[in-house]
């Protein structure tokens, strides 16, 4: 069984949020699928129809410096019971487990790779939950049905996806 699909979204943190939002939408055309102006953040995809985000944007504060390299890899996997196979592995191989919480639209476990890179491993649970929202869960105390009955009632507490709240397109 493969525990890891593929690459979900990678995280930036930027010194100029607003020109690299223009950046990523108005050159490379991916479209604002969630946004935070007041949070400086925002989410963006090359296809919101079948993927809500591949790229978040962060802007840099002294709680959460400008990132040097890749502020985050996350990867996709394809169950609870893959989710829960990675937990138990990160255990044993003492991986520095940051935080397991849902997104409400994702299960999602954040741990450090052995040089200090924030990777993330998530289930996606297929509800409709505006972001920047994480709740924790518990992979040792909680069921899946727990799990995914929060995430799921997370719909109606958090609301739906809002898309872009600052315009697309131009430079500010």
């Amino acid at each position: 069984m493969a525990l890891i699909t593929n690459l979900g979204h990678v995280g930036l943190i930027c010194d100029d949020f607003l020109k690299m939002r223009d950046f990523y939408t108005r050159v490379l055309g991916l479209t604002v699928t969630d946004e935070d102006p007041e949070r400086g953040s925002c989410f963006l995809s090359a296809d919101p129809a079948s993927e809500h985000h591949e790229l978040n944007l962060g802007q840099a504060r002294p709680d959460r410096p400008r990132t040097q390299y890749v502020g985050q890899v996350s990867f996709i996997v394809p169950s609870m019971a893959a989710l829960r196979e990675l937990h138990r592995r990160f255990a044993v191989e003492h991986t520095k487990i940051l935080r397991a919480v849902t997104h409400g639209i994702s299960n999602s476990i954040y741990f450090e790779d052995p040089e200090g890179n924030v990777v993330e491993v998530y289930y996606k649970t297929g509800f409709n939950v505006k972001q920047g929202f994480s709740a924790p869960i518990d992979l040792e105390t909680q069921s899946d049905d727990d799990i995914m009955t929060f995430a799921k009632a997370c719909e109606a507490t958090q609301g739906p996806f809002q898309g872009a709240k600052l315009p697309v397109g131009a430079a500010v």
